[in-house]
C-alpha cells in the first residue's frame, strides 16, 4: 500500500498548498490519487507548484502569525522591534513569547516546527516522484540543464531552506529529514543525537542541499519568474554559512566559514541577477520596496515570497495573514491589530546633528516620540530629527499613513494603547490606491506586493559583516554607507488629510549625504554617513553594522535572529525591556535569559519521538 506522498501532493496542487500539518511531518489523505497521475513532466510541474506554495502557506488563518516566513513573531516581536498589539488577554501564548515568559509547551514554536517540516515533506515528495522517472525527465531540456536536474535542484533548495528555518529558531541539533527517511516512514523518526548521546548538528546537510541548488539552477528562468534561481540559492547558502560562523554561545555546532561566505557574496555582487535579468542593485528609494506595483522587480529582490491578487484570493496574498496585522476598522475592513512597532524601535531612529544614530544607547534617555495628551489624543514630536526610514517602516500619528489619511485619533487604529503602544505597522499594508488589481478591497492586508526574504541590502550588509570578521573594518564601511546613503533619496511628504495631496509644511529632510534640503516633509528628517573613524577598529565597525541592520531591516523579521547569533540577545533585550516597560507595564517582570539563543524544541515533539529527540542544550 502506498504511503501518503501523493495525497499531500494533490492537496498542494489543487488547493494552492494550503494543506495543514497537525503532526510532525504527517499529512492527511485528501483524495484518491495514485502515483502515476504525477509521474510525468506535467505532473512534476504540478508538484513543484505545490512545493513553492508552502512558502506562503500555514494551513489556517490562526497559524499565520505562528509560522509565517515573515517571522514577525520571532524576529520582530521577540527581537524588541515590535509589540504584539491587540489586547493583553488575546493569544496568551503570543504574549508569553513577547514578554519572555514562555516555556517548552508554547503552541507557537510548535506550529512553526510543524510547518517548517511540512515544507521539507513537500520538497522530499518532489524528489521521490522525480527519481521514479529520472530517465524520462533527464531527456527533457531545461533552462540550462536537463529538466530532472533542475527539478531536484529546486526541491533541494526548498528542503535546505525549510531545515534552515528550523535551525534558526531551535538550533542546529534538530532532525535532518531527507527523501530516503520519508520513504521509510510517512512520519519519520529521525534522531538529533548519535548512539553516544552527542548532538548531531545539521549545518553540513543543509549546505549540501543549497550547494547542489547553487551548482545546478539556472541564472534566470524564462517563464515562472517566481522560481528560485542560482543567485537566490547562493544568497541563502551564504546566509547559512554566516550563521554557522556566528558566535551564538558555543552550543550550536558553530564553525568559522567566513572565508567561504566572502567568496559567495563576491560572486553574487559581481554576477547575481533576478529572473528578469536585472543585475542586483539597491532600489532607487527605500519606499518603493514596499509599494505594490513597484517593489518586485527593482533589482533589489534576491529571494521573494511571490504574491498576486486574483479573484477572491485572500490568504495567499497576505504573508502575515489577511486580518492579523490590520487595524480594527481604520481602513474600512477591520483587523486584529497585531504587530505594532515598539517605542524602542521608533526612538532608535533619532539622530544627532550629523544625521547619525545614537549608538551609545542615549536614544533611550529621550522621551517617547509619541504620547497621549490629557484628552487621550495622540501627539507626535515631529520636530525631533529622525532617520527618514522611520516613517516608511512605521505609522505615526499626525503623519500620513500611506495614502489613506493622516491619523489624529487612536479610534480604529489601536485596540489597546496600554498593551500595544502608539505606533502602527506599515510595510506590509496596501495603499488605498491599490484596491482592485493590487489589493483585495475586503481584506486589510492582502496585497500583490511580494514579501522580500532576502534583498540586495542584506547582501551588502552581510558582506560588510564578513569583512569585519576577516579583519577589514575600513573596507566594510563602504558597504554600510552604501546602504545608508540610499535612505537619503526619499522621504515621506506632508499631506492634506482631506485630499492626501502634498501640502506645505515647515519640516525638512536635512540630507547631509548630498548636502541638500528637501522641503514639505511630514516630520523633520536627517541622514548622514558614518565617518571613516567609525571603521577604524573591529569593535566600532561592528557597532555600525549591527545598528544599520536593525534600522534597514526593521519590521522584516530579522532582529531577534541577529541578536542571538551575535551572542548579545540577553544584553540588548534586557535594555529593551527596561525602556519599553516605562510605556507598557506588561514588561515589568520580564527578563531575557542569557542561555536563550534558541527556543526550546517543542515538548510534545520530544514526547512523540520517544527518546530519539533530545531537548537542545540551552533548555535542558
Amino acid at each position: 500500500m502506498k504511503k501518503l506522498f501523493i495525497y499531500a501532493a494533490i492537496a498542494a496542487a489543487a488547493l494552492g498548498g494550503m494543506t495543514s500539518c497537525s503532526d510532525f511531518l504527517e499529512v492527511n489523505p485528501v483524495g484518491k490519487v495514485s502515483e502515476p497521475d504525477f509521474t510525468s513532466q506535467k505532473g512534476i510541474t504540478q508538484l513543484l507548484t505545490g512545493m513553492y506554495a508552502k512558502l506562503n502557506s500555514t494551513g489556517s488563518s490562526d497559524g499565520y502569525f505562528r509560522s509565517t516566513l515573515s517571522n514577525y513573531v520571532y524576529g520582530d516581536i521577540m527581537g524588541g522591534d515590535a509589540n504584539k498589539g491587540s489586547t493583553f488577554g488575546d493569544q496568551p501564548d503570543f504574549t508569553s513569547l513577547e514578554t519572555y515568559t514562555f516555556a517548552s509547551d508554547n503552541s507557537y514554536p510548535n506550529t512553526k516546527w510543524a510547518h517548517s517540516y511540512n515544507g521539507v515533506f513537500f520538497a522530499n515528495n518532489v524528489i521521490k516522484v522525480a527519481n521514479s522517472i529520472q530517465e524520462e525527465l533527464s531527456a527533457v531540456q531545461g533552462e540550462s540543464k536537463d529538466f530532472y536536474t533542475e527539478t531536484i535542484a529546486q526541491a533541494r533548495f526548498i528542503r535546505g531552506f525549510f531545515h534552515f528555518e528550523v535551525v534558526k529558531l531551535f538550533g542546529a541539533a534538530v532532525p535532518y529529514v531527507d527523501d530516503v527517511a520519508m520513504q521509510e516512514n510517512v512520519n519519520p523518526q529521525v534522531s538529533n543525537v548519535d548512539e553516544s548521546g552527542n548532538y548531531i548538528y545539521i549545518w553540513d546537510k543543509i549546505i549540501e542541499d543549497l550547494q547542489f541548488a547553487y551548482d545546478n539552477l539556472p541564472d534566470t528562468w524564462s517563464t515562472d519568474l517566481g522560481r528560485v534561481n542560482k543567485w537566490a540559492a547562493a544568497a541563502i547558502l551564504a546566509k547559512v554559512k554566516m550563521y554557522q560562523s556566528s558566535p551564538y554561545n558555543g552550543t550550536n555546532g558553530t564553525q568559522n566559514r567566513w572565508g567561504e561566505v566572502k567568496t559567495l557574496l563576491e560572486e553574487i555582487m559581481a554576477n547575481g541577477k533576478d529572473n528578469k535579468g536585472t543585475k542586483y542593485r539597491l532600489a532607487d528609494t527605500y519606499e518603493e520596496l514596499y509599494t505594490a506595483g513597484e517593489s518586485d522587480w527593482t533589482g533589489e529582490s534576491v529571494f521573494d515570497i511571490q504574491a498576486a491578487v486574483t479573484g477572491t484570493v485572500e490568504e495567499t496574498s497576505s504573508v502575515n495573514g489577511p486580518w492579523h496585522i490590520g487595524f480594527n476598522g481604520a481602513l474600512g475592513t477591520g483587523g486584529w491589530g497585531f504587530y505594532q512597532p515598539s517605542y524602542d524601535l521608533v526612538n532608535a531612529h533619532i539622530v544627532d546633528a550629523n544625521g547619525l544614530p545614537k549608538m551609545d544607547g542615549s536614544y533611550r534617555n529621550e522621551p517617547a516620540l509619541s504620547s497621549l495628551d490629557e484628552n487621550k489624543l495622540p501627539h507626535t514630536k515631529l520636530e525631533v530629527y529622525t532617520d527618514p526610514r522611520l516613517d516608511v517602516t512605521t505609522g505615526r500619528f499626525e503623519t500620513p499613513y500611506l495614502d489613506w489619511t493622516v491619523p489624529t485619533s487612536i479610534d480604529g487604529w489601536v485596540r489597546d494603547v496600554s498593551n500595544g503602544g502608539l505606533y502602527l505597522s506599515k510595510k506590509n499594508i496596501p495603499r488605498k490606491a491599490d484596491k482592485g488589481s493590487l489589493s483585495i478591497t475586503t481584506v486589510t492586508t492582502s496585497s500583490a506586493k511580494n514579501y522580500h526574504i532576502v534583498r540586495y541590502a542584506d547582501v551588502l550588509l552581510w558582506y560588510a559583516e564578513t569583512l569585519i570578521e576577516l579583519g577589514q573594518p575600513q573596507e566594510a564601511g563602504k558597504y554600510i554607507n552604501q546602504v545608508r546613503s540610499r535612505a537619503a533619496k526619499g522621504y515621506v511628504k506632508a499631506a492634506d488629510p482631506s485630499t492626501m495631496s502634498e501640502t506645505a509644511s515647515s519640516y525638512i529632510l536635512d540630507d547631509k549625504v548630498n548636502g541638500t534640503q528637501g522641503k514639505n516633509a511630514a516630520a523633520n528628517y536627517r541622514i548622514g554617513l558614518y565617518p571613516d573613524s567609525q571603521f577604524a577598529t573591529k569593535e566600532k565597525a561592528t557597532q555600525a553594522l549591527r545598528w544599520e541592520r536593525r534600522i534597514e531591516m526593521a519590521m522584516e523579521g530579522h532582529h531577534w535572529y541577529d541578536l542571538v547569533r551575535w551572542g548579545i540577545a540577553s544584553e540588548e533585550l534586557n535594555k529593551f525591556i527596561k525602556f519599553e516597560m516605562q510605556h507598557l507595564g506588561k514588561y515589568a517582570n520580564s527578563v531575557y535569559n542569557a542561555k536563550w539563543i534558541t527556543l526550546p524544541i517543542p515538548y510534545n515533539e520530544i514526547l512523540k519521538m520517544d527518546g530519539l529527540l533530545v531537548q537542545n542544550e540551552n533548555w535542558k
